[in-house]
């Protein structure tokens, strides 16, 4: 339930839904634009509240835009560091993994729950894009998702949005959802963008050589027209009502969840750990 309502399903939710144990879910949208450093140190917050048994879905936006790398990526070797601070762009270095994303006009969202809810990485990596990709073939969008047989390149080859990953949300014009995944005392973190419109050439532009395609769609593209981040909201809520277990909506952060993103943050705000590779 949320507000008292129950989460609309669409046909085939139920078996959708059927492969995740019931957990008791809170829904986060964020109405504050975040920059990079605080969004990360709530998403990790999450990540500490799901190691405790709570599942939250949050739903946010970053102000200023973001250029995010991955936990591990080799940010020194791939980007132009002077580039960077020369346009003055934001950066962070994200807790999961994966390759840099350019955070600007899209919808990001963040799924912290007990592991044990969703199986092993890859299967809880489908689950949740099958849950996107219904969300988005609700606006019209053709969206399927990559195969399998997927692989990830190496995470000094570019852009997050470069090639698709076995799971990943899909259409005939490129890659629609971006995501990375880390666990960590029996819980897990899967955020990730989905994109309203723009490009990824930001990556491509402050690469320091090598592979730099990015080959991306959007969902102004797919639908020829502007989409806004309220309209996406309602499409994932529903989606996600697929999955078993009670919902309750949050107003905002507790005070506790504050406290856990305060200390994170001090991590997320250092430039050491954002160029410490």
């Amino acid at each position: 339930m949320i507000g008292g309502t129950t989460l609309g399903r669409e046909p085939g939710a139920e078996l959708a839904g059927a492969a995740i144990v019931p957990l008791d879910w809170q829904l986060w949208v964020d109405d504050e634009a975040r920059p990079g450093w605080a969004n990360m140190a709530y998403d990790a917050a999450l990540l500490d509240q799901a190691a405790a048994g709570t599942a939250v879905l949050r739903l946010y936006r970053w102000q200023p835009w973001c250029l995010s790398f991955g936990r591990h990526e080799p940010a020194l070797r791939r980007y132009d560091r002077d580039a960077i601070l020369a346009r003055g762009l934001d950066t962070v270095r994200r807790p999961t993994g994966g390759r840099a994303v350019w955070h600007a006009d899209e919808l990001t969202y963040a799924v912290a729950a007990p592991a044990s809810a969703f199986g092993d990485l890859a299967r809880a990596y489908r689950l949740i894009h099958a849950m996107l990709q219904r969300a988005v073939r609700s606006l019209g969008v053709r969206a399927v998702l990559a195969p399998a047989t997927a692989t990830s390149r190496p995470l000094d080859a570019g852009a997050c949005f470069a090639n698709p990953v076995g799971g990943e949300v899909m259409t005939a014009a490129g890659k629609l959802v971006g995501s990375a995944q880390f666990r960590l005392n029996g819980a897990l973190l899967q955020h990730g963008s989905l994109l309203l419109s723009g490009t990824q050439d930001v990556v491509r532009d402050v690469a320091q050589g090598g592979p730099t395609e990015t080959h991306c769609t959007t969902l102004a593209a797919e639908l020829g027209r502007s989409v806004a981040f309220d309209e996406v909201v309602p499409a994932i809520v529903a989606a996600a009502g697929a999955w078993p277990g009670a919902w309750h909506k949050l107003r905002g952060p507790s005070g506790t969840m504050r406290a856990r993103a305060e200390e994170h943050a001090v991590q997320f705000r250092s430039p050491e750990w954002t160029w410490r590779r």
